[in-house]
């Protein structure tokens, strides 16, 4: 299942809108402490926590979670940085019956819970309180973040400041970009959603499980959909993908090459020629191992055909605007988008973005915080994959089972966030020392 993901701004609509219908400010903090302290409890454990609250709503959420911490026999320390200087952080602080720390002078505890700043934050923390959160944080057993580690750019996840490491994060009503976007992604640990009863919706959302057409039991290997895959200088990288669009339930793979490919599976056909114009084609997989044969993706192209393009071809296309009027998926890594793109301003996700309405493609901007980027907007953020997954020819596997979702009629958009999901997970199931091949034998698992 998808969740939205919400930039501040919208955040900041979203809960305006409730307020607007008629749910109090403080009865919004109110969830949001009590969801944070819940977490606390089924995470982190009974220990002594310390709670370092800043001046705005980011602190009242913390002089909430201390109130219901404290009520479950928790020893609880409050330490903040200034005082309230919103209307309902102030009202959560005088809810708060518990000394007051100053933040300065505050020692270490086994839990650290950041409530200094939260989603409204827009520049650097002072050094001096940077450097102090990052010892209290170090020095914790557990690290806990109220919503985001204060110093992260909510929609960009780029640092403001140096960031520690924390072991939990909170946030409310909706994740936000930065939970999903490199390098604060990195910095979080594990991310709990608490539901404080807001509406949130929009074009951006967490990629999860889509539901994948079920096979017909009166069809055929080609309605199940057919990959035709185009080979170029090194086979080995045809022969990945087009294996993992074979596993990933295309009923018909073949592959055109002109010298025979041995390890490919013996359900792949292996062709001479390549008739493009076969109406029963579901989709072309053109560039894993292609090499620098601009020919054959050009012979792709003059195909009436869904497209995925993917590494050496990636650097072929030369202009975006060339793909205009096609049916093609984009699969770059950071060195392949740029070489295609050039260097465009803003975060991951506005480059993603602005790639795709460019060449009116799906985008698939690989890394360890892949996006799915649509032209009409629609942005996906893949869930944390494993390490792991970064090791040769798993971009090949990629490309091969967004080649099979689209044959089997999901659209571009769709079909490339079914893929990425399921590569996720796949990997999951391979485990540590997993590699290309051990991916592609994991993916039935992963679709089941």
């Amino acid at each position: 299942m998808a969740r939205p993901i919400l930039t501040a701004d919208q955040m900041r609509a979203a809960e305006a809108a409730a307020i607007q219908a008629g749910i109090a400010e403080t009865t919004l903090m109110e969830r949001a402490g009590a969801g944070m302290a819940q977490a606390i409890r089924f995470y982190a454990g009974p220990r002594e926590t310390l709670i370092l609250c800043g001046p705005g709503n980011n602190g009242g959420d913390g002089y909430v979670a201390a109130r219901h911490l404290a009520k479950h026999g928790y020893t609880v320390r409050v330490a903040a940085l200034d005082e309230p200087r919103t209307e309902a952080s102030r009202w959560a602080r005088s809810q708060w019956d518990g000394p007051v720390e100053r933040f300065a002078e505050a020692a270490a505890a086994p839990i650290v819970v950041d409530c200094l700043f939260g989603t409204g934050l827009s520049r650097g923390l002072e050094a001096s309180v940077a450097e102090r959160l990052s010892r209290l944080v170090d020095d914790a057993l557990v690290a806990v973040a109220c919503d985001l580690p204060s110093g992260v750019s909510t929609d960009g996840g780029a640092s403001l400041s140096p960031i520690a490491s924390y072991d939990l994060t909170v946030t409310f009503g909706a994740l936000k970009p930065a939970h999903r976007l490199m390098p604060a992604m990195a910095k979080m640990g594990r991310v709990v959603l608490a539901n404080i009863g807001v509406e949130a919706d929009g074009k951006w959302f967490e990629i999860g499980r889509l539901e994948i057409p079920p096979l017909d039991p009166q069809g055929h290997k080609y309605s199940r959909g057919l990959v035709h895959c185009l080979a170029g200088q090194m086979p080995g990288a045809i022969a990945l993908a087009a294996s993992a669009a074979a596993r990933s339930g295309a009923g018909y793979v073949r592959v055109s090459t002109s010298l025979p490919i041995t390890n490919l599976p013996s359900s792949v056909v292996q062709t001479g020629g390549a008739d493009l114009q076969d109406e029963r084609i579901g989709c072309i997989l053109v560039g894993p191992g292609l090499g620098d044969t601009p020919q054959v993706l050009t012979l792709a192209l003059t195909a009436p055909r869904p497209i995925v393009i993917d590494a050496d071809a990636i650097g072929l296309v030369g202009d975006p605007e060339r793909l205009h009027g096609h049916d093609t998926i984009l699969t770059p890594h950071e060195g392949e988008f740029i070489k295609l793109f050039g260097d465009l301003s803003g975060s991951k996700a506005d480059r993603a973005l602005e790639a795709a309405r460019r060449s009116q493609s799906v985008i698939v901007y690989k890394g360890p915080d892949t996006l799915v980027a649509s032209p009409d907007g629609r942005l996906g953020f893949a869930p944390p994959a494993p390490a792991w997954l970064a090791s040769a020819g798993t971009g090949d596997v990629l490309a091969g089972m967004i080649a099979a979702m689209r044959a089997r009629g999901l659209d571009p958009f769709e079909a490339a966030c079914a893929a990425v999901w399921v590569h996720g997970r796949a990997a999951e199931a391979a485990g540590p020392g997993m590699i290309a091949d051990d991916l592609v034998a994991a993916i039935p698992s992963a679709l089941s």
